[in-house]
C-alpha cells in the first residue's frame, strides 16, 4: 500500500508495518499512510497489527518538520493525536507489536492500541518531550492520563522518565513482554484470538468505554490545533 507503511492481510489479520528511516520517524506522509492502511483494514474487516523493524518502533515526530517552526510543529502533533483518536475508537481490534525502543510519538502509539506486547532489551519507552525542551501538548497529556498508571502519568509526562520494557510492563505502556524471536508470534496469537470475539460487541463496547475520554481528547486536539500549549 505505502513504502512507509506496508500493509500485509493474512487470514483476517492486517499488518501495517512502519518504514521510515532508522527512527521511523512520523511525518505528515507516515500519518497519511496509517490512515489509508486504517481504511483497508476496515474494509477488510481485520484485525490490525502495527509493528516495524527490529529495534525501534519510532522514535517520535519527524524533527525536520517539529523545528521548522512552531505552527508546522503543531499541526503535525494534532494530526497525530487524531491518528491516535482513531486507533482508539477503531472498529477493530489494534494490536502493537513493538520491536524495540518508543520514543515519544513512538509511545503515544502503544498508548493508542488496544493491546501491546514488547521485547526484552535494553530499549527505552516513554514520552522525553519536557527533556527535549518540549512543552507536552494537551492531547498527549490526556492520552497518557487515560492510559498509565497514575505514578507513572506524573513520572512521565512531567519528569520525561524513560521505561524499559519491564517497567513500561508496570507503567501502563505495554501488556505484554517477551523475547524479541517471540514477537511477531506473540502479536499473531494475539489477533487471532481477538479475531474471535464478536466486532459489533467489540466496537460499541470501546466506544462506550471510551465515550467521555474520546470526548476529552477532542478538545484537548481542538485547543493543539489553536495552538494553546
Amino acid at each position: 500500500m505505502s513504502d512507509l507503511v506496508a500493509y500485509q492481510l493474512d487470514d483476517g489479520v492486517a499488518t501495517l508495518t512502519l518504514s521510515n528511516g532508522k527512527v521511523n520517524a512520523i511525518s505528515n506522509e507516515v500519518i497519511a499512510a496509517f490512515n489509508a492502511a486504517l481504511d483497508q483494514a476496515e474494509k477488510d474487516r481485520a484485525v490490525v497489527i502495527i509493528t516495524s523493524g527490529p529495534g525501534i518502533l519510532s522514535g517520535g515526530y519527524d524533527l525536520k518538520i517539529m523545528t521548522s517552526s512552531p505552527e508546522a510543529a503543531m499541526d503535525l502533533v494534532a494530526a497525530g493525536s487524531t491518528l491516535a483518536r482513531r486507533m482508539l475508537s477503531h472498529p477493530f481490534p489494534i494490536v502493537v507489536a513493538c520491536t524495540g525502543h518508543a520514543v515519544a510519538k513512538g509511545a503515544f502509539l502503544l498508548l493508542s492500541a488496544d493491546y501491546r506486547i514488547g521485547v526484552e532489551g535494553p530499549f527505552s519507552i516513554g514520552l522525553n518531550e519536557v527533556q527535549i525542551g518540549m512543552t507536552m501538548h494537551n492531547a498527549g497529556i490526556e492520552l497518557a492520563r487515560n492510559r498509565l498508571n497514575t505514578s507513572a502519568f506524573g513520572r512521565s509526562v512531567i519528569n520525561g522518565e524513560m521505561f524499559d520494557p519491564k517497567s513500561a510492563l508496570q507503567a501502563g505502556f505495554l501488556d505484554k513482554v517477551v523475547a524479541p524471536e517471540e514477537l511477531t508470534d506473540a502479536a499473531r496469537t494475539v489477533a487471532l484470538q481477538l479475531k474471535k470475539i464478536n466486532m459489533k460487541a467489540h466496537k460499541q463496547t470501546k466506544l462506550k468505554v471510551r465515550k467521555d475520554f474520546l470526548e476529552t481528547l477532542d478538545k484537548a486536539i481542538e485547543l493543539d490545533r489553536q495552538h494553546q500549549f
